[in-house]
């Protein structure tokens, strides 16, 4: 899929400047930029690209004290506007769409009809005032030929920790035709209570643990307020899932670590107030009952599954407990769509956005397919004692039958994009099925945009002694890790052609300042027709 660089108008309209020449009520306006800054504060979106159509978002702020939350302001309709020029002179697609305080006064808008693999620009207006321009790009058809795709990807940005300097790198590249984020793209806590290794960089609205629906739509919009962010969505189009943050920490389907239900209420009601706000703010289309595990198809050379791994999955567990076949990381009708789906894909390469790690993480002892009777003897799970059980290596089953699957359907070019764990991370995905020597798949962990890691947490600058020695330990007993670094904070670039598919790993040179620079400290890619890593001496 190729991409048509932006030239330097266009990068200026992405930042913020309103396209076309803006009325108020038929008269003209004297700053029409500022006015576009005003009714359309959140900025513009899109996202979930298909072969002939795109979701598009925006906010509207109709009037002063229709705020985020507020649940007050009129019924307004918003026009809409898709065209194949910056200029808007070709318009390929226009409409209205109603929105109001039910909705939050969010737009989302379908569009169909459109070329594929096609560059369009995209406005929203209202009496007359027109918002920030948007840049997006339809797939290719599902037979077309393909010969690259560059995916920007990225996970936990968390707003007190730092400022989104990793989205200005991206949307600054110009050469992405989509952006993946993993999730935790927000998080529930109140001010103070996670920050920047215990300094509140700057301060999240409203101060207290998000709770209720008026809570997460403050939240949401805090974020679209960071310039970097708005102009990464404003740039490329988005595949977004969710992790736990959206919701609360560690959540699980009927629960989460971080909801006391005698002092915050019911978990359902706070879950049911968290995906109102993320369905309404989020350029993501949904399926039946609020599904958003997905599939995007980028002609002949890559389809993209983007996964769930929060509202199906059994509370998470310990010891032993972790190999319990009845427990489940995915739900039952997500593994089958997982599975069904990798072995019947006629794309050449299989990507999956896996929210949390899949590979193994061995610590303290070998798992006890190795060790014998004596890990049995131990109590030690079947994988080895488990450092996180919030990942797959909480839930065993699960990963064996998902791998066992693509092994007796002899599947392959699956590549895991992952995120969560704040860290970065090239490894190659083993089970007892696999042996050390055979994997079924590579997998690629992004870093932190802004959260805490391993430095951060210990008071210690990056490249630190302990961190150094977390790193040996972990390759030490950990052979299919092929690259971990424990400090950094940043994002990925994947590269996928007919001949590999490669990730490039970017770490902000200081999370809290807004005009940080970014440095190249990675780059592993896998072949086709082969799970093993290989290491990239230069950049992309």
């Amino acid at each position: 899929m190729t991409n048509t660089p932006l030239d330097r108008r266009s990068l200026l309209r992405l930042a913020g400047a309103s396209a076309g020449t803006a009325m108020l009520a038929g008269s003209a306006l004297a700053d029409p930029a500022r006015a576009a800054a005003t009714t359309f504060l959140h900025g513009v979106a899109s996202g979930d690209p298909l072969p002939d159509g795109i979701l598009l978002w925006t906010r509207l702020t109709p009037t002063p004290e229709a705020q985020p939350g507020s649940g007050v302001g009129p019924a307004a309709e918003v026009t809409w506007q898709v065209a194949t020029d910056p200029d808007f002179a070709g318009i390929a697609a226009s409409g209205t769409q109603q929105t109001g305080p039910a909705r939050d006064h969010t737009v989302k808008v379908e569009v169909s009809g459109l070329a594929p693999m096609t560059t369009y620009w995209y406005r929203f207006g209202y009496q007359g005032v027109w918002s920030p321009t948007g840049r997006t790009m339809t797939a290719p058809a599902p037979t077309a030929g393909v010969d690259r795709l560059r995916l920007g990807v990225v996970s936990c940005a968390n707003w007190e920790a730092g400022y989104f300097a990793a989205y200005r790198h991206l949307a600054d590249r110009g050469d992405l035709n989509l952006v993946v984020h993993l999730g935790d793209y927000l998080y529930e806590y109140g001010t103070g209570e996670f920050d920047a290794g215990g300094s509140v960089v700057r301060a999240v609205r409203p101060a207290h643990e998000v709770l209720t629906l008026a809570d997460y739509r403050i939240r949401h919009a805090l974020y679209k307020t960071d310039p970097d962010l708005r102009a990464l969505h404003a740039a490329v189009p988005w595949a977004i899932t969710w992790d736990d943050h959206e919701v609360a920490n560690d959540q699980w389907s009927g629960g989460a670590e971080n909801h006391t239900p005698a002092t915050e209420g019911s978990f359902a009601a706070r879950l049911a107030a968290a995906r109102q706000a993320y369905f309404e703010w989020m350029p993501v289309r949904t399926g039946p009952n609020g599904r958003i595990y997905r599939r995007l198809r980028f002609g002949r050379l890559a389809e993209l599954s983007m996964l769930d791994l929060r509202t199906y999955r059994s509370e998470q567990s310990s010891g032993t407990g972790v190999d319990d076949p009845a427990r489940t990381i995915t739900g039952d009708d997500q593994m089958s769509w997982l599975k069904s789906g990798l072995a019947a894909s006629t794309a050449q390469w299989k990507l999956v956005g896996n929210p949390v790690m899949i590979a193994r993480l061995d610590v303290g002892a070998l798992p006890s397919w190795l060790l014998g009777p004596l890990g049995a003897l131990l109590g030690i799970p079947q994988n080895g004692l488990v450092l996180n059980a919030d990942q797959w290596d909480g839930y065993n089953a699960d990963r064996n039958e998902l791998v066992d699957h693509l092994r007796a359907n002899n599947t392959r070019d699956v590549v895991f994009l992952t995120g969560d764990i704040h860290t970065s991370w090239a490894s190659e995905l083993t089970t007892r099925s696999t042996g050390i020597q055979n994997p079924a798949a590579a997998e690629f962990v992004v870093p932190s945009v802004t959260s805490d890691n391993v430095d951060d947490f210990l008071n210690l600058p990056a490249g630190n002694a302990l961190s150094r020695l977390g790193v040996s330990l972990i390759r030490s007993t950990n052979p299919h890790v092929r690259w971990t670094e424990l400090d950094g904070h940043g994002y990925g670039v994947v590269e996928v052609t007919p001949q590999h598919c490669r990730m490039d790993w970017y770490h902000l040179t200081d999370r809290t300042r807004a005009e940080s620079g970014s440095r190249w400290v990675a780059g592993w890619s896998v072949g086709s027709g082969s799970s093993r890593l290989r290491q990239e001496s230069t950049p992309l």
